[in-house]
């Protein structure tokens, strides 16, 4: 029998067996058989892990309870990430429907100010551009500075003392 075959034998003595398919379980009772070695293996296997499931452990009651405090926060926070989540895609697609449904009527509203007003094509439509750009720069804007105010620890350059400025 190869290196290999042995390996893949240890590899099954150490699966639970509840783990194991029943093609793997037969060929591990049939290996068992053949081969003294692994055998043995699997005799010493089985007595340290009844020796280990003999230890009794006991954690400190504080540890447990901040344990279960830190677990409750963080499925809160995950909770909490989830809805948030959910809102800004709820958001995105109303943003986008309103985009779709809007664009069109503003065009056309620009296009009657630019004809009776008597502005150029290009001009009124440089407008539109402009117009429809401006909001996504001021939140790109506003999003850089708070980048660079939360990516400096939130701490302002202008402050000397160090204290720390909060959103």
């Amino acid at each position: 029998m190869t290196q290999s075959s042995h390996q893949e034998i240890r590899r099954l003595i150490a699966t639970s067996a509840d783990d194991l398919s029943e093609a793997e379980h037969a060929l591990l009772h049939a290996h068992l058989q053949d081969c003294g070695s692994c055998r043995e293996y699997a005799a010493v296997t089985a007595e340290i892990v009844g020796a280990l499931r003999g230890i009794s452990v006991a954690a400190d009651p504080r540890l447990v309870l901040n344990t279960q405090a830190r677990v409750r926060a963080r499925v809160f926070a995950l909770r909490q990430r989830q809805q948030w989540l959910t809102l800004v895609a709820l958001a995105c697609a109303l943003v986008g429907l309103s985009a779709a449904i809007t664009t069109p009527l503003i065009w056309r509203a620009f296009d009657w100010i630019g004809t009776y007003a008597g502005v150029s094509r290009p001009v009124w439509q440089a407008g539109f551009a402009f117009y429809s750009m401006v909001p996504a720069l001021l939140i790109s804007v506003l999003l850089l500075f708070r980048g660079t105010h939360l990516a400096n620890g939130g701490y302002s350059r202008e402050s000397s003392s160090g204290n720390k400025l909060w959103n």
